[in-house]
C-alpha cells in the first residue's frame, strides 16, 4: 500500500520548485493533492503531468482571503476533508534596511505570513484529526545574510507559528511542523539572485554547503513527505533543517 493511499493534500504554490517535487511525491505516494498558485498556465501543466486523478488545481494567490476560500471549497466538495497542508507559497526579494518600500514589506509579510496564517486557519474546519500541517520556513530566518531583512523576519514568523499551532492543534492530534531548507536550486533561487539589489551570488550560497551544492527540491520534498507520514509521528513543533549543513554567516 502506498503511503498517502486515500489521503488528500493540499500544497500551495504548488507549481514550481519545492511545491511542484511535493505534489509530485505525495500524489506518487496515492494522495490526491489540491494545488493553488499565482498562474493558471503553470497550474494547468501540472495536472497535465500528473494528471487530473491526482492533482487538482485552483487559481489563487494565498495573500488573498476570498482564493484561499475557493480552494477550500473545492477541497471540502471533494468530501473526504484534508489530512495534509503543506503551506509552501511565499515572496522573496532582496532590499537592504535603506531600500525597503512599503510595497517590498506588503509583499513579502502579506504573502509570508498573512498568507500562511490564513492558509491554515481556513483549513481548519477541513482538516481530520490526526492530519498533518506542515509550514515552509527558511534557513535564512536567522543567518543575517546582507538585504534579505524582511524575508527572513517573515520565515522567523513561520518557524514560531509552527511552536504556538503545534500547542493548540495537539487536541486534534493535528501535528504542526516546520521545514527550513537551505539553498534549493529552484526558480526562486534564480529571481533571487538575478535581483538588481542582491547582494550575493548562487556561489556565494554554494561556497557555504559542505555537501559542495545546492539542494534539490526533491530533497525538500521527501522531509515533506516524512512530516507528513505516521513515520514522523512523535515529531511536533519542530523545525526541519534541510541545508547539506549550510555554514550560517
Amino acid at each position: 500500500m502506498k503511503l498517502f493511499e486515500g489521503k488528500t493534500a493540499v500544497v500551495t504554490g504548488g507549481g514550481t520548485g519545492i511545491g511542484l517535487a511535493t505534489t509530485r511525491r505525495l500524489a506518487a505516494e496515492g494522495a490526491h493533492v489540491f494545488i493553488t498558485g499565482r498562474r493558471k498556465v503553470v497550474l494547468d501543466e501540472v495536472v497535465a503531468s500528473i494528471g487530473p486523478a491526482s492533482v487538482t488545481a485552483v487559481q489563487g494567490d494565498i495573500s488573498n482571503l476570498t482564493d484561499l476560500d475557493d480552494l477550500y471549497t473545492a477541497v471540502r466538495e471533494r468530501g473526504q476533508g484534508l489530512d495534509i497542508l503543506f503551506a509552501n507559497a511565499a515572496a522573496a526579494s532582496f532590499a537592504t534596511l535603506e531600500q525597503v518600500t512599503e510595497d517590498h514589506f506588503d509583499d513579502i509579510i502579506g504573502t509570508n505570513v498573512k498568507g500562511t496564517l490564513f492558509t491554515v486557519q481556513k483549513a481548519l474546519p477541513l482538516l481530520n484529526d490526526g492530519a498533518s500541517v506542515i509550514l515552509n520556513s527558511s534557513v535564512r530566518a536567522g543567518d543575517g545574510v546582507v538585504a534579505f531583512g524582511v524575508y527572513a523576519a517573515s520565515k522567523a514568523a513561520i518557524r514560531s507559528f509552527a511552536r504556538t499551532w503545534a500547542n493548540e492543534l495537539k487536541d486534534r492530534t493535528i501535528r504542526v511542523n516546520a521545514i527550513s531548507p537551505g539553498t534549493i536550486d529552484t526558480p526562486g533561487l534564480d529571481g533571487a539572485v538575478a535581483d538588481k539589489n542582491s547582494p550575493v551570488t548562487r556561489e556565494y550560497f554554494t561556497t557555504g554547503i559542505p555537501i559542495g551544492r545546492v539542494g534539490r527540491p526533491e530533497e525538500v520534498a521527501d522531509a515533506v513527505a516524512f512530516l507528513a507520514s505516521d513515520q514522523s509521528s512523535f515529531i511536533l513543533g519542530a523545525d526541519l533543517v534541510v541545508d547539506g549543513g549550510e555554514v550560517h554567516i
